[in-house]
């Protein structure tokens, strides 16, 4: 098998979140299994990715966003119209962060928080840059931002997307 990177989220109500990643982006759910009355584990995909999740388990130290005080990482999700999509989870409960905008690097790029604490980017994917390019796009961002921006300024997603 080849290796593959497979997101696990973790939530406070499991099966509230199956149900809104398949409102909000149309995620389809693949398997569910119960560990009593609680979802113990399930698997969803959207697109061709796949990711599973479940619900918190405190003895073991399995806690979502919420009960650790926010999210510990952030998602993205390709889509053919970001302005659609976030109005579609906006409309399925997640909370607006930021409205769809087009970004230095060729996206159109709108922000949410699903009702579990944890964030989602919607981009629409407009024009490629080469790297030159690319930079200065960044550097002028940063700089617009009152964040810098030399040569050698980080192009993480946290840096580029501040919440």
């Amino acid at each position: 098998m080849d290796q593959t990177l497979i997101p696990y989220l973790t939530v406070d109500d499991a099966a509230a979140a199956l149900d809104f990643y398949t409102r909000a982006f149309g995620a389809a759910e693949t398997l569910r299994l119960k560990m009593g009355d609680k979802v113990g584990h399930a698997e969803m995909t959207v697109g061709g990715a796949r990711f599973m999740l479940s619900g918190e388990w405190p003895p073991m130290g399995i806690l979502g966003p919420k009960a650790r005080g926010g999210a510990t990482a952030g998602f993205s999700i390709m889509v053919l119209d970001a302005d659609a999509a976030y109005s579609r989870a906006v409309d399925a409960g997640a909370t607006p962060q930021r409205p769809p905008a087009d970004e230095f690097y060729g996206d159109r790029v709108g922000m949410v928080t699903d009702p579990f604490g944890h964030r989602w980017s919607l981009h629409q994917h407009k024009a490629d840059y080469p790297p030159e390019e690319l930079q200065r796009r960044m550097n002028e961002a940063m700089a617009a931002m009152g964040a810098g921006g030399g040569a050698d300024a980080g192009a993480s997603e946290a840096e580029a997307h501040p919440s």
